[in-house]
């Protein structure tokens, strides 16, 4: 005979007509295979309704006629849509006769106002009978009937109620089992969960959680290959989802982790409920009985060691109780005083942690038993409290704490310290500290208002991607739209190729934004930012996108926004990385510069802005690499405006230089009002921010800047400057003559110095000069160094446009995923 697999089905699972169908559905694909046992709880929310009708009764309720009404109303419309009406009928006729066994037994509880045990068992049991009943009803409609059998746990479950739990009289239940089943039954065993019989045959439970007890116990019983518990989440998860939003799904835990995870707050499977499925070695799955698709978590004896941790998960409302005293020190047993003091109290210890010193002992308490522990303490300890050998025993309260879990710890160097400094750099103070020998678990306990924050970093330092980044964009203008455009054709292939998730999760322009939790769709982002709502402060914009949660997070500014260029420090200084082609940082205000810089090393962030000079073209970090590298700079020019290499590539005398512009204009070659351009600020500005990377002492008030707007045309409108232009042809063609007879050409460059300075203007160069030869749009810069005398080193490319400029963020956003790839 095929080995037997044990399915259980929690009250989730159960909880109406499309739980039952959708549960029948799944045990009969296995069904077909190999005997399975089927153990089920009660319908979601029936046991805690009889749980109520015992407390009603023990008020002196006498009158049950509606609450019971109530519970066979909607047992009735179960079956009744699952059943046909002689099935049902049979199932209902049982049904009812425990209903009115049910009313006599709540009557007699009324009369006396006391609930024996006994009683309170046979009452709440009824939930697991009667879903037992009924799902053994729906299989039996749909596989050969005498397939399936419903086996009630009260004649083959024996156990014997101790102070720890109930102990199971294996060799008493194999046999009954034996006698129940029959030793060649290979069908669908329909089985109650949570209840049995004790020593004296009379019925019952295992307690909370008693149904996964259950479908343990029989796992061992029928000597299972697996057994899997049905529940409504996907398995095991790295962390409480309603706390982290990035928690995932376990593949594999071992017995220990599933047990440690399981203690600390992981609310999938009891750690007791595991013992006899852990004994017997037997391997049990978690998986979504909604879901069922899903693969689940595999709880096995040796889980795979690969990933050393396997979970984050927190217990809150505890107290951090001290006892504190340089009498302590080399005194045996006063850890056994404080221990047998508390144990005495029934005060419940979570944690343990003492110093070396031996100075002070701190243990973890539930918080509502506080006050009980620190008044135990405090008498065992009156005399050395008097006598000033213990100078202090009192309580924290509001703690939590927090525990990494994972058995491949053990022997990995740093796991602790990456703990503590990725809390440290999250601002979490740490009150305590556990670790067992067997370092498969490290315990922190923190304040309560810091738990959430705790786990949630503490999860994306050890869990997540290094890779994985929190994007928020500024000004989805023109290359804002070009680099949400791009990241959008790529964002797949670099998570499936390098494991880099980049989340876009806002976006925000002047007066409104959009965002979402965990990532905005590209697709049709402009649609729904149509919709955005009104962006009413910036910090909310930041806030949202430096979530806790996630290990990195980066700004993505696309405007040219002064105000927004001056809080960059802030946010650098807060951990938030920065990528822009804004130059507004870097070539006003030398303070701000430097802030930016020194901000960087508070943080430890990064602010990648190659596209201020350049756009796509690589001229800062070529000019870093020549300084890295301990190469001397002497000389940096350039063409770095791609609108006036346009102008002057095209100005060759036969069109009047203001028709050039003009017709510039008009292809949106050059900025709305020309005079952005021809002003030579762009250029400056660029200047001086490679000025800066070289440490010289330009700013862009002491650049000399040779402006190409007439100075009468200055202060007018657009369309007067337009009109007024032409009037200034003739000084333009008298220049470049002057040039042509010289056998040169007329280029806008700007140029730093080492000797002669800085400055920016309209300059004559030779035929045969790299600045002479370039296509229409070219930037190209020169750089001359000690290494690069003779033969300078050119950087030449489309200088300008959206989605060169858009690629050139981009491929900072990808240079910071590279820096951040390794990090802790």
């Amino acid at each position: 005979m095929d080995p037997w697999c044990v399915y259980k089905f929690g009250g989730s699972s159960l909880a109406d007509a499309a739980c039952f169908r959708r549960v029948a559905r799944i045990v009969t694909d296995v069904a077909a295979a190999r005997p399975t046992g089927v153990v089920v709880s009660a319908m979601g929310g029936m046991t805690n309704a009889l749980y109520a009708l015992i407390d009603a009764a023990e008020q002196g309720q006498d009158n049950f006629d509606e609450p019971l009404r109530a519970l066979a109303q909607r047992y009735e419309i179960t079956a009744g849509s699952l059943l046909q009406p002689q099935q049902r009928g049979e199932v209902l006729r049982e049904f009812y006769s425990d209903i009115n066994s049910l009313e006599d037994v709540l009557k007699a509880i009324s009369l006396v106002r006391s609930a024996p045990l006994r009683s309170r068992d046979l009452i709440a049991g009824f939930g697991e009978i009667w879903s037992a009943r009924l799902l053994s009803a729906v299989l039996a409609a749909q596989v050969p009937a005498q397939s399936v059998r419903w086996l009630d746990a009260r004649k083959v479950l024996t156990v014997r109620q101790t102070k720890l739990a109930p102990s199971v009289l294996w060799e008493t239940s194999a046999e009954r089992l034996a006698d129940e089943l029959g030793r060649a039954f290979a069908g669908i065993a329909v089985i109650t969960g949570f209840i049995a019989s004790d020593e004296t045959g009379l019925q019952t439970t295992l307690g909370r959680n008693g149904s996964d007890f259950s479908a343990s116990i029989f796992a061992a019983l029928l000597n299972a290959q697996e057994l899997t518990i049905w529940t409504d989440v996907d398995g095991v998860l790295s962390a409480d989802p309603r706390r982290v939003p990035e928690a995932e799904v376990i593949d594999t835990v071992s017995y220990s982790e599933a047990m440690e995870l399981a203690y600390f707050g992981a609310k999938v499977i009891h750690p007791q409920t595991m013992g006899p499925a852990v004994d017997n070695g037997i391997p049990i799955l978690i998986r979504n009985t909604f879901r069922p698709e899903r693969p689940g978590t595999q709880i096995l004896p040796v889980s795979d060691r690969h990933q050393p941790i396997k979970g984050i998960t927190g217990i809150d409302g505890l107290a951090l109780v001290n006892v504190e005293g340089a009498g302590m020190i080399g005194v045996p047993g006063t850890a056994n005083r404080v221990f047998s003091a508390l144990h005495e109290a029934d005060v419940s210890v979570v944690l343990i942690s003492q110093a070396s010193s031996e100075h002070s002992i701190c243990c973890a308490v539930p918080e509502d038993r506080a006050d009980i522990a620190v008044d135990a303490l405090r008498k065992r300890f009156s005399t050395e409290l008097a006598d000033g050998q213990i100078t202090r025993i009192d309580a924290k309260r509001d703690m939590s704490i927090l525990a990494l879990v994972g058995e491949g710890m053990h022997g990995v160097p740093g796991v602790a310290g990456r703990f503590l400094s990725t809390l440290g750099r999250a601002g979490i103070n740490v009150n305590a500290i556990a670790q067992g020998s067997s370092e498969r678990n490290i315990s922190l306990v923190v304040r309560r208002d810091d738990a959430t924050r705790a786990l949630r970093a503490a999860h994306s330092g050890f869990y997540l991607s290094r890779k994985t980044l929190s994007i928020g964009l500024l000004g989805p203008g023109t290359v804002g739209s070009a680099f949400l455009d791009q990241l959008a054709t790529q964002a797949d292939a670099l998570a499936e190729r390098f494991s880099l998730d980049l989340r876009v999760r806002a976006i925000a322009g002047s007066s409104k934004w959009l965002a979402a939790p965990r990532r905005l769709g590209l697709t049709d982002w402009r649609g729904a930012y149509q919709q955005a709502q009104t962006l009413e402060s910036l910090d909310a914009f930041v806030d949202h996108v430096d979530a806790d949660h996630l290990p990195h997070s980066v700004i993505v500014d696309c405007t040219a926004d002064s105000d927004i260029a001056a809080r960059y420090p802030a946010w650098l200084q807060r951990g938030i990385h920065i990528v822009t082609p804004n130059k507004k940082a870097f070539s006003g205000d030398a303070e701000l510069a430097a802030s930016v810089r020194s901000a960087m090393s508070v943080g430890g962030s990064h602010c990648l802005y190659e596209t201020t000079v350049g756009a796509g073209l690589p001229v800062i970090r070529t000019l870093q690499d020549l300084i890295e590298t301990g190469d001397r700079v002497k000389r940096v020019d350039g063409i770095f405006s791609g609108t006036l290499a346009y102008l002057f590539n095209q100005y060759d005398g036969k069109v009047p230089f203001s028709t050039i512009v003009s017709e510039a204009r008009a292809q949106g070659f050059t900025e709305p009002d020309p005079r952005d351009d021809l002003s030579g600020m762009d250029v400056a500005r660029k200047v001086t921010i490679l000025a800066r990377e070289l440490g010289w002492p330009v700013s862009l008030e002491s650049l000399a800047v040779s402006s190409l707007v007439p100075e009468p045309l200055a202060d007018v409108d657009v369309e007067q400057f337009m009109a007024g232009l032409p009037s200034f042809d003739a000084a333009m063609a008298e220049r470049l003559e002057q040039a042509h007879k010289s056998g040169k050409h007329l280029r806008y460059v700007g140029s730093l110095d080492v000797n002669d300075g800085a400055s920016v203007g309209l300059v004559e160069v030779d035929s045969n000069h790299p600045f002479a030869n370039i296509n229409l749009t070219d930037n190209v810069i020169r750089f001359t160094t000690e290494r690069y005398a003779d033969n300078p080193l050119v950087v030449q490319g489309p200088g300008a446009g959206p989605d060169v400029t858009a690629a050139g963020v981009f491929a900072d956003v990808l240079r910071l995923a590279s820096y951040l790839k390794g990090a802790d």
